[in-house]
């Protein structure tokens, strides 16, 4: 199974020295059964980049939750056995959890696929949307409208090889 992990900047550093993404338990986005229903669809390339699309909002959760993160939003996708991504059968009518996923252990980085980064152009996006992720929240529509900013920013698709000038950049 496609998983993607969300990440920081400073956590795929700490992925690519330590060799893998972790310690688990990990949570992580991928075409469940919940997120199938959800957005109707067969098309696998397209539940995958929804699955895609709800890891980066959780990135974005990952970066307010850390004052001193760079402000770009990390994915890595990475392939695992399906028995080890295991969705909370108990929130799969929960809109918040779609597509989450929890991997019990750490995820050798030798299975990942590829990584997805913000480009430059979307870090002021990505700051506002940090900045205003509280109040949309809490039903603040302007703030919701500045989340959506950022969440209009496609990332950015890099091979596992260039991990290394990822993390050099940060």
């Amino acid at each position: 199974m496609r998983v993607y992990v969300p990440l920081t900047l400073a956590g795929l550093a700490e992925a690519h020295t330590k060799g893998e993404l972790g310690p688990g338990p990990l949570t992580a986005y991928g075409v469940t059964p919940s997120l199938r229903e959800w957005y109707v669809s067969d098309d696998l390339e397209e539940l995958e980049y929804a699955a895609l699309s709800r890891a980066a909002a959780a990135s974005l959760r990952l970066i307010a939750g850390d004052p001193g993160a760079a402000r770009r939003r990390v994915v890595v996708a990475a392939d695992v056995a399906d028995r080890d991504a295991v969705a909370d059968p108990g929130r799969a009518l929960d809109a918040s959890s779609l597509g989450e996923l929890r991997i019990a252990t750490a995820v050798p980085l030798r299975l990942a696929a590829a990584v997805h980064v913000d480009s430059d152009d979307a870090l002021d996006d990505v700051s506002a949307a940090v900045e205003a992720l509280g109040a949309a929240d809490h039903g603040d529509e302007d703030a919701r409208f500045t989340v959506d900013g950022a969440e209009d920013h496609e990332l950015l698709w890099y091979g596992v090889q260039e991990i290394p000038a990822i993390v050099a950049e940060a």
